[in-house]
């Protein structure tokens, strides 16, 4: 089993005890045929379904009964409601604390359930990296960085090595290491990230591979988020601003060649 609980000392300094993130019960009234005693997958898959329907409310209960059984996504898919306000109140520190049962729970190798840690320790690291207010959560970029790393190393989390990578580029948490950095964003950007391939490709172009680093930026911003298309077209339009005309068109040809065939 992949565990986390190396990294409970400064995660959970705060003096949290598992049993307090313990789900509070409540009437449950989805269905005739559903109800707390009914099998935790049973109620998960429920749940689910409730919520692809748009039964936000039948969700959370089924999901809540779920998750006090031991089912790992339920609480897992609790913790992402919370954190996005999504047919509940938005509530950080609540899914924090679902996000930190997940992580205890563990993974063993090879189940769907290695895919619910591994997004809970990036969501975690986020928290940790930037603090919840009015909670006992304060900022710690040296224990992100060791979340963050966690997820890139044992689960391979495109997210985790992009935003380890920039954590490496800045010396966030620990000493800058460009290299390293370099590492995890191609890495990640094998998986398809933008954002990694647009960080990836503005390294090589300030390590002089002029043509590479444009046509990587180029593919990335074709490819990326409406929101992540902001920050990536910034980079883009200063880094064709120094080129001079012939790499600028040869690197829009070669992006074409990444875009359609994914091979950078």
């Amino acid at each position: 089993m992949l565990a986390i609980d190396r990294f409970a000392a400064p995660l959970f300094g705060i003096g949290l005890a598992l049993s307090a993130m313990t789900l509070p019960c409540h009437a449950f009234d989805t269905s005739n045929e559903m109800n707390e005693d009914s099998s935790p997958f049973a109620l998960f898959k429920f749940g689910f379904s409730a919520y692809k329907n748009g039964h936000k409310d039948e969700a959370v209960k089924a999901l809540r009964f779920a998750a006090e059984k031991g089912h790992q996504g339920a609480n897992w898919k609790l913790a992402r409601m919370y954190a996005e306000g999504d047919g509940v109140k938005e509530d950080d520190y609540e899914a924090y604390k679902m996000f930190a049962q997940v992580i205890h729970e563990g993974a063993d190798q090879g189940t769907e359930n290695e895919s619910y840690v591994a997004d809970a320790l990036v969501a975690l690291a986020g928290y940790v990296k930037r603090g919840i207010p009015n909670s006992p959560i304060r900022s710690d970029p040296g224990a992100a960085r060791d979340l963050y790393l966690q997820a890139a190393s044992n689960f391979g989390d495109p997210d985790a090595q992009f935003e380890l990578g920039k954590m490496l580029i800045k010396g966030e948490g620990g000493q800058p290491n460009p290299n390293q950095a370099a590492r995890w964003f191609r890495l990640s950007a094998q998986k398809g990230h933008a954002g990694a391939q647009a960080m990836l490709g503005n390294l090589l172009f300030q390590a002089g591979k002029t043509v590479r680093g444009l046509a990587m930026m180029t593919a990335a911003f074709e490819r990326a988020s409406k929101q992540d298309r902001v920050w990536i077209g910034d980079i883009q339009e200063q880094a064709f601003s120094i080129a001079d005309e012939a790499d600028r068109r040869t690197a829009i040809v070669l992006a074409q060649d990444i875009i359609k065939t994914g091979d950078f």
